[in-house]
């Protein structure tokens, strides 16, 4: 049975199943902004808002031009979540939660700090995680190691009795590079290469197995 390691959990995907929602956020901000953007969601699964507005809008942007993008575009996206946030959370993340808080949870993501507060906040999940951390308090963001690496060093843990929970190709390059083992969720990708182990979600019995005999 697990003990004496902690838990690093990826939002987006993880927490809570918000890519459709993000996806279609970005394509009505950019119809209202008269942009068409070809592979919208490979573009942007995993990635920083920032980088995402400068593959789509150039890289002739100014930081305060891309920062504007992705706060408008966020703040569509929470108010499109607001009211139905309970049907995005992760089948059994809440249980999971609650089951392992004893560890030491760590929550890291790529996502925008109002997003992360948002979620934190209204789906009454902030009390279970110790740490949390965005790719704005690291210099690289995922897929390089520094957000997860940034989650372990504030627990005082090593790497190696980290693991990490990652829905996209980028954020389990993250965890690999950090020297952490990393579970994926198949809520984004059916193909996770890297992962110990790929369940469909926190309710699947895979992953309690997996668990038990680690």
């Amino acid at each position: 049975m697990v003990t004496n390691c902690h838990f690093l959990f990826d939002m987006d995907g993880v927490i809570i199943d918000s890519m459709p929602l993000h996806t279609q956020s970005w394509k009505i901000y950019l119809e209202n902004a008269g942009v068409s953007a070809d592979s919208l969601v490979s573009r942007m699964h995993g990635k920083r808002n920032d980088q995402i507005v400068r593959d789509i809008f150039g890289d002739q942007l100014t930081d305060d031009e891309v920062f504007q993008h992705g706060a408008k575009k966020e703040a569509l996206f929470r108010d499109l979540m607001s009211s139905r946030i309970q049907e995005f959370l992760v089948p059994g993340i809440e249980e999971f939660l609650a089951k392992y808080q004893s560890l030491g949870l760590g929550l890291g993501s790529n996502a925008e700090p109002a997003n992360i507060d948002f979620v934190l906040d209204r789906a009454d999940l902030r009390q279970y995680f110790k740490a949390v951390a965005d790719g704005h308090q690291v210099l690289h963001p995922k897929p390089a190691p520094d957000i997860y690496l940034r989650l372990a060093r504030q627990f005082g843990a090593k790497p190696a009795d980290c693991i990490v929970f990652e829905d996209s190709g980028a954020g389990v390059a993250a965890g690999v590079a950090a020297g952490m083992r990393v579970v994926g969720i198949s809520t984004s990708e059916n193909s996770l290469p890297g992962v110990e182990v790929l369940v469909r979600d926190f309710r699947d019995p895979i992953l309690h197995e997996w668990l038990e005999a680690i």
